[in-house]
């Protein structure tokens, strides 16, 4: 199949769910635009990160085709809806900075996403194969362990990109108090507590200085632990709705609409 042809595949299998198809269409219209923008302003690393997002926008469908699966039309409006908002919104409109909740709000929906996911390639796999019965325990387990190691993998990858390219991925926070066994003058690991700072001031050896203030700048930790703990949430949230539908053996509108499924491949693709 050239690529053109499976370009329009791809394309055409959204046209399945009239909302999500709408939905798909206006992103990629907003991408579009976004990308003219982009070019014409010089900002070619952003033009990048549209093109980038144009080709996960097609993922959902690359999946099903490939890997005969059904993936909800809800679910994969949700998937949309995260990528132009982490990438388009937050990445070259500059929402992670301007929106203070906003990598909370990400972080919280790829914590839900992730458990879905994982949950679903168990359930898979549990459907699918004869030799294996999984309790709904074992079930939402795992999916909930999924998402919490892709949460961490992520923090390792914005650890990295802090520590290597100085990105700050890994958001700052200005604190009023911190305590530290390194301020001990005895070095015997005793936390000295310091409270009520006003403003610190940085100093570099050429020379230059920045006042921070309101406090004290904690690097990144904060903001990781954060990250964590909204993911799981998220995590717990999905991992809710999973259990409750294979405990109770009782299907509902939020579970099918999330929960990925095998198909039968069609015989002309």
């Amino acid at each position: 199949m050239k690529i053109r042809e499976y370009h329009k595949y791809l394309r055409n299998s959204y046209r399945k769910n009239k909302k999500t198809f709408v939905f798909y269409t206006v992103l990629r219209i907003l991408v579009l635009l976004t990308l003219i923008r982009c070019i014409f302003t010089g900002n070619y690393q952003s033009a990048m990160l549209c093109i980038l997002s144009l080709l996960l926008f097609l993922v959902p469908a690359f999946l099903q085709d490939k890997m005969s699966l059904t993936i909800p039309p809800t679910f994969q409006a949700i998937i949309f809806g995260f990528i132009f908002a982490a990438e388009i919104l937050g990445e070259v409109n500059h929402y992670y900075v301007k929106i203070h909740a906003w990598d909370t709000m990400l972080h919280t929906m790829n914590g839900f996403l992730c458990a879905a996911v994982g949950f679903s390639l168990i359930y898979l796999l549990n459907k699918g194969s004869e030799n294996v019965s999984l309790s709904p325990f074992y079930l939402t387990l795992v999916a909930f362990c999924f998402s919490m190691t892709v949460g961490v993998v992520w923090e390792f990858f914005e650890f990295s990109m802090d520590q290597f390219f100085l990105l700050d991925m890994q958001k700052d926070f200005v604190v009023q108090e911190f305590g530290s066994v390194a301020l001990d003058p005895a070095n015997i690991g005793t936390p000295i507590k310091v409270s009520e700072i006003t403003d610190t001031v940085i100093h570099t050896a050429s020379g230059e200085a920045y006042t921070i203030e309101g406090g004290y700048l904690d690097i990144g930790i904060l903001d990781t632990m954060k990250d964590l703990l909204v993911n799981l949430l998220g995590a717990v949230a999905f991992s809710i709705i999973g259990y409750s539908t294979l405990k109770f053996s009782r299907s509902s509108k939020v579970a099918d609409s999330l929960i990925i499924k095998r198909k039968h491949r069609p015989q002309n693709m």
